[in-house]
């Protein structure tokens, strides 16, 4: 990182590529203002969470042909934001979603390359399917996260501070993902809601089966649930995408 800006019109020059990294809620302007700062041949993506509502905020405002949007999610990263928490082994063996919306293979494998450059693997997919994926994957759990540790403030004094004392790796695991940017996350739900809303209802479907299960001593169900759970969290191991990525992050 060299040089940085936030107004196009501060740069003299034309770049050959740049990569959207904002909120979600930016977007819209972004395109904006390179449709009419670009003259030139310039491949543009993203790294964002969602990609109907960024690609369809790139359709409204922008006719600029010079511009040829691939839109990405580099599924990398921490719960911290900006460049001060970069490092260099970041994007190594995490997974790099494209979702081009238009057929243009050279621009496709342009920026495919770039990602494949810093160590990612590369998938493309239907933009309406990632955006379910990722709701799942990503922004339900954060979503929970967000949830529990609410849950925990709005305790009685003497227990909320219990917790926090005597916090497990669990209840950690909560708060480190409800440290992340609350501005970054108001976005993503804003802008990937329906996605949300259907998985967050078979989710609260779920829960209620495991409340009904634990009110009537079901431990049969239960333990046939944790396994299926269990199975999954090794196929996740085995793939090489559990455990922190995190180089600063304090072993205990």
């Amino acid at each position: 990182l060299i040089q940085g800006e936030t107004d196009l019109k501060i740069f003299n020059i034309q770049f050959d590529l740049i990569i959207i990294c904002t909120p979600l809620s930016a977007y819209k302007k972004i395109f904006h203002d390179l449709a009419e700062f670009v003259s030139k041949p310039t491949l543009v993506t993203d790294v964002g969470s969602t990609k109907m509502s960024t690609i369809s905020d790139f359709k409204k405002v922008t006719t600029n042909k010079n511009i040829t949007f691939i839109p990405s999610h580099p599924i990398a990263g921490l719960e911290k934001s900006g460049p001060e928490y970069g490092f260099s082994k970041l994007f190594d063996n995490r997974y790099c979603i494209l979702t081009p919306f238009e057929q243009n293979d050279e621009a496709l494998n342009t920026i495919s390359e770039m990602w494949k450059s810093i160590g990612m693997t590369i998938e493309t997919m239907e933009a309406d399917r990632h955006d379910r994926v990722l709701a799942m994957t990503s922004h339900i759990p954060q979503l929970i996260a967000f949830s529990v540790v609410g849950t925990a403030t709005e305790l009685e004094s003497q227990m909320r501070d219990e917790v926090i004392k005597y916090s497990a790796a669990g209840f950690r695991d909560f708060t480190r993902l409800a440290g992340s940017d609350p501005i970054m996350w108001r976005d993503v739900y804003n802008k990937n809601k329906d996605a949300v809303l259907e998985m967050l209802g078979r989710f609260s479907e779920d829960l209620s089966t495991y409340q009904k299960a634990i009110r009537n001593g079901d431990l049969e169900f239960l333990e046939s649930k944790f396994n299926q759970s269990k199975k999954i969290r090794k196929e996740i191991e085995d793939i090489g995408q559990a455990g922190s990525f995190d180089p600063t992050e304090k072993k205990n």
